[in-house]
């Protein structure tokens, strides 16, 4: 694994992460990962997210399994408040 060493932090950003880390009850070092873990995509996620977007294109592709056209949500809602 690797050792990342980061410098020149403004004591602000340094301070409002050591709250966030105290906050979630973890150490500086471990708020950090989880950041870059939610911020920087590694390839294996950026392939699950192509293949996510490609299934998504195909599913928008296809014909409704029902026939249309259906009634507008505002439709709806008037029908069931007329109930």
């Amino acid at each position: 694994m690797a050792t990342l060493y980061v410098e020149n932090i403004p004591d602000d950003l340094y301070q409002a992460l050591r709250e966030r880390a105290k906050g979630n009850r973890k150490s500086i070092a471990a708020e950090v990962i989880e950041i870059l873990e939610r911020a920087v995509p590694t390839a294996a996620e950026l392939d699950r997210r192509r293949q996510v977007f490609r299934k998504a294109l195909k599913l928008s592709k296809q014909a409704p399994l029902t026939p249309g056209p259906f009634p507008s949500a505002e439709e709806e809602v008037r029908e069931d408040r007329s109930r």
